[in-house]
């Protein structure tokens, strides 16, 4: 493998990495929120029901990717062709 060749590897792992995270950081930071409203409501009423937590977290997540969809869905696609269209020049 020549070092052009690494170079490209690194840099498609790096950005795929960060893609990654760009990806899955919508519907974290979404569940994370609500399940901090989640877990303040039930220290202040008391009611501890396990699908309290769980329901709205879900339904959080389901909207975020919803409206993120096609946002990160392209960026996916974006990433995709990119790689395709290196990967011939690896060697």
């Amino acid at each position: 493998m020549t070092a052009h060749s690494s170079e490209l590897v690194l840099r498609a792992a790096r950005e795929g990495l960060l893609l990654a995270l760009l990806v899955s950081g919508p519907p974290v930071v979404a569940s994370l929120l609500v399940g901090l409203v989640v877990g303040v409501f039930q220290s202040a009423t008391q009611i501890h029901d396990h699908a309290l937590g769980f329901v709205p977290k879900l339904v959080a997540v389901t909207l975020t990717l919803l409206a993120l969809g096609p946002v990160l869905g392209a960026q996916l696609v974006r990433f995709t062709e990119a790689l395709f269209l290196i990967l011939p020049t690896i060697r």
